[in-house]
């Protein structure tokens, strides 16, 4: 009973959003029907998860995943999946993170309104979206040609003005934009690559993922302090489309 509840209440709530005028924004709050769904996904999925994850409690990173209408990139035809708990396929091979899984890499990182952060792997946007609200510049690398041109085009119409994006092998970063104060990785790397350590100012910190498409990969820290060696903390097990190089 409570999930055809469920069912019939989003039915209603889609009926309104296809109802809005074309011209209302995504940001404003007494137009945007899926508030409710975006503040249910965060209160059960991230600030008070299941007993088997821990939970998100960055007032900052919760306000941004409360703020960004995520149903607005996913696929016209997921939009009913939007705010559930678990990714789901953009297209060309690649997916649109768990909504846990951005709110905790997001917590990881540690970010402050000053810094400047690199992100590889764009996919839909949405994980880029995430971090303008909460840092000073976003800078994007998409390796996938087309998916890179949506983002774009999605974050632009949105109103994103702070997150800048680039069509290339994010293996190699943003050389002309570095040095960054955060790095994000969301597709899996066999070895952290070295490039994107050179482009982390001293006393940075990199959130990826590390392992094979095939083996189990982690979550992992890295930190590049003032002086002294790179040190990497390994976190909870996950599952990442592979970094893909040109």
């Amino acid at each position: 009973m409570k999930t055809r509840a469920r069912v019939s209440a989003l039915m209603v709530i889609l009926s309104i959003y296809f109802a809005i005028p074309g011209d209302a924004s995504p940001h404003d709050q007494d137009m945007d029907p899926f508030r409710i769904l975006r503040h249910d996904m965060v209160r059960r999925q991230i600030e008070e998860p299941p007993g088997f994850r821990d939970p998100v409690q960055d007032n900052r990173v919760l306000s941004a995943m409360r703020a960004v209408p995520r149903h607005l990139f996913v696929n016209a035809k997921d939009i009913s999946r939007a705010y559930g708990d678990h990714p789901l396929p953009i297209g060309y091979g690649q997916t649109i993170s768990q909504p846990y899984i951005v709110a905790l890499m997001t917590k990881m990182l540690e970010v402050k309104s000053e810094h400047r952060v690199l992100e590889v792997g764009t996919g839909s946007g949405y994980q880029a979206a995430i971090l303008s609200a909460l840092v000073k510049q976003v800078y994007t690398v998409e390796i996938v040609e087309p998916l890179g041109k949506q983002a774009a085009d999605r974050l632009k119409r949105l109103g994103y003005e702070n997150i800048h994006v680039k069509i290339g092998d994010g293996y190699f970063g943003w050389e002309e934009k570095a040095p960054f104060d955060r790095i994000i990785v969301t597709c899996a790397a066999t070895l952290v690559p070295s490039p994107l350590l050179r482009q982390l100012k001293p006393g940075g910190k990199m959130c990826i993922p590390v392992g094979g498409q095939y083996t189990v990969q982690y979550l992992t820290t890295v930190e590049k302090p003032q002086e002294g060696a790179i040190t990497m903390k390994k976190s909870i097990p996950v599952r990442f489309v592979p970094l893909v190089q040109q």
